[in-house]
């Protein structure tokens, strides 16, 4: 049975440009997929056909158990969604905004009053309710942002990059937040540029690059395909890199790296931390010097390099403007 998020074979053309190419997306109730890519690779717009902002060329697509294609209203009505950057009016208060919000989605008032009260206290931002937003920080008109999306509790989410642009404390709110709405039962399709933030959040993880998905499993299965574990080592002086080398060889399941200008070296390994002592007891016994040694597992950045062909970098989404009128769209 499809999840509450399900695409197959979605295309979407802009000119001679192919922003998806065939895109095929499951994404089971109650779990986060993440979404990751290089700049251009189709993230964004997968998200508007599947919330109906913008229609695909081919392909179909079920959001909440409902065809995007043949309902776009009902599927409106069933999801939430929070856009790269915060799409709140500058002129209106927090309170506005969200009673605002609830309108657009044929709330009566007096509920959507209510409903703004209640998410105003659970994003803290109950004293600065009555503020115009343009006299809030960035992180505050990020939660307000979320807030606005979740007016309706809505059993399906998704998040283009929420967390852009947002210093470290305000992003660990909003990952416990968006925790939180999971754990409700929330079903949550989020892009992100941080690849730690997938991490920590993301049940299932697809690498989409040039309009197609490439990869998909969870953290771990991804980084396995990387090639297991390495160890550095960084030695005191120029002069041990070699015999360092030598005894790397004896340890290592592949060749070993040398960054001459670092005295570092690299070698993929199995065993762990148990295999990490023995190296450094081999070290000693030959009297080589090190400044530094450690154990290092792939990351996601390493499962985005070897799969992309380069890191992941902050996108500069020229469609960012938009994201206001994304939310009122949405919501009609």
């Amino acid at each position: 049975m499809p999840g509450a998020i399900y695409a197959e074979g979605l295309v979407k053309t802009f000119g001679d440009v192919r922003a998806l190419d065939g895109v095929d997306l499951d994404v089971p109730e109650g779990t986060v997929l993440g979404l990751l890519g290089p700049n251009g690779a189709g993230k964004t717009t997968a998200v508007r056909c599947l919330t109906t902002l913008l229609r695909p060329d081919s392909g179909s697509a079920v959001v909440a158990g409902i065809d995007v294609l043949k309902d776009p209203d009902a599927v409106r009505r069933s999801i939430g969604l929070s856009g790269q950057f915060a799409a709140v009016d500058e002129y209106l208060t927090g309170r506005e905004n969200l009673q605002m919000v609830g309108r657009l989605y044929q709330m009566k008032a007096k509920p959507a009053k209510a409903r703004a009260t209640e998410l105003l206290e659970q994003f803290d931002l109950a004293e600065a309710a009555d503020r115009p937003t343009k006299t809030y920080s960035g992180g505050m008109r990020r939660r307000l942002d979320l807030a606005a999306a979740l007016v309706v509790s809505p059993p399906v989410m998704f998040m283009d990059e929420p967390t852009t642009g947002l210093d470290p404390r305000n992003r660990q709110l909003l990952w416990e937040v968006i925790k939180q709405l999971v754990s409700g039962g929330t079903t949550l399709l989020l892009t992100t540029q941080y690849l730690e933030e997938a991490d920590h959040l993301a049940h299932d993880i697809a690498v989409v690059d040039h309009g197609h998905v490439i990869a998909t499993g969870t953290s771990d299965q991804l980084k396995a395909r990387t090639g297991g574990e390495r160890v550095e080592v960084v030695v005191h002086e120029r002069d041990d890199i070699q015999p360092a080398s030598e005894v790397l060889r004896g340890f290592g399941k592949g060749d070993t790296t040398v960054e001459e200008h670092m005295r570092k070296l690299t070698v993929p390994v199995t065993g762990g931390a148990k295999l990490l002592a023995e190296v450094i007891r081999e070290l000693d016994i030959r009297g080589i010097e090190i400044d530094d040694i450690g154990l290092r597992r792939p990351t996601l950045d390493d499962v985005f390099l070897s799969l992309t062909g380069h890191l992941a970098e902050a996108k500069n989404d020229e469609n960012g403007k938009n994201d206001r009128n994304d939310k009122k769209e949405a919501a009609k």
